[in-house]
């Protein structure tokens, strides 16, 4: 597997993730081919050589390891682990030929080649390697877990967990679903004949047409809207999300499984079917008034689910 490490300074650790991780790598490694690009994330007493539990941290749909993975990530070194944020394949600095493509199966490929290349690094202890998803990566976190011997444990944070029944409560009912997925089909198929990408704004304040119009967050200079945010949404992507299954995993994941989530936030319903399909392999821990933007990079929320966390994977790892 192909690796590359550099250190950066702590000035820049402090500057983008707000937090007081005073590590910081860049790393590279290899998925189903290509190249991803990430951030590993070091306590600021670690010693080189120390072997600690690792945790993959991915974001929402859209977002790159800037954001909520980054910041998670920081604040989890802190307390004791070597963490990964990573930009999946065709977002951020890992390029691809489909670029901004939200594909459950290829982000949960990327995920697997995370937590493998995790159990090879010299600074993490190969057998305590854990995942944390935060929103719509939290359905692929659970699926990598279900697919790879890498991963021991789970966290989900604000989980976005869909099935058929959520989709077309949130989509518009059968019909806006329908249309959804014509679109998605056509993009795909120009895509095939004409190499072109069919790509649309993923957030504005001021564009209507973009798919999170007036959306707190990522339309927030002072929160989402990064630079590195590439701000771009694939429209081929509907199909592969809108038939997936986020919740049906639950049926044979038997890792230690935690979840965090608010009945303020984003569909709520979903996290409850996968914590009574899961049974006695599940905790969920439900917070107040936590709206789902607030989980991403509200300090005090941040720092809830934090302690959630920690507790969880000492025990688990």
């Amino acid at each position: 597997m192909k690796k590359l490490i550099s250190t950066i300074a702590l000035a820049t650790v402090l500057g983008t993730y707000s937090a007081q991780a005073a590590q910081m790598q860049r790393v590279t490694f290899e998925s189903e081919g290509q190249t991803l690009v990430g951030h590993m994330f070091l306590p600021d007493n670690h010693q080189a050589g120390q072997k600690l539990p690792g945790v993959v941290v991915t974001g929402s749909w859209t977002s790159v390891k800037e954001q909520m993975a980054g910041t998670y990530a920081a604040r989890l070194a802190d307390q004791g682990y070597a963490t990964l944020a990573f930009d999946f394949r065709g977002w951020g600095e890992s390029k691809d030929e489909l670029m901004f493509l939200e594909d459950p199966q290829r982000k949960t490929q990327d995920i697997i080649a995370a937590a493998d290349f995790l159990t090879t690094h010299p600074e993490v202890a190969s057998s305590q390697v854990a995942g944390l998803g935060i929103c719509a990566s939290a359905g692929y976190v659970a699926d990598a877990a279900l697919q790879s011997e890498s991963l021991k444990a789970i966290a989900l944070v604000a989980p976005w967990l869909h099935d058929k029944e959520i989709v077309h409560a949130v989509y518009g009912g059968k019909e806006g679903v329908k249309s959804l997925i014509d679109a998605s089909r056509k993009a795909e198929a120009n895509f095939e004949k004409t190499g072109m990408m069919t790509v649309a704004l993923a957030a504005s304040t001021t564009d209507e047409k973009a798919i999170m119009y007036q959306a707190p967050y990522y339309t927030e200079t002072d929160r989402g809207l990064i630079p590195e945010y590439d701000n771009k949404f694939n429209i081929a992507t509907w199909e592969p999300w809108l038939t997936y299954d986020a919740i049906q995993s639950a049926d044979q994941l038997k890792k230690p499984t935690l979840l965090i989530h608010s009945e303020a936030a984003a569909i709520p319903q979903g996290a409850k079917k996968f914590v009574e399909r899961m049974g006695l392999h599940s905790v969920s821990v439900w917070l107040e008034n936590v709206t789902q933007f607030d989980f991403y990079d509200n300090p005090k929320h941040v720092t809830q689910a934090i302690q959630e966390i920690d507790r969880h994977f000492q025990k688990t790892l």
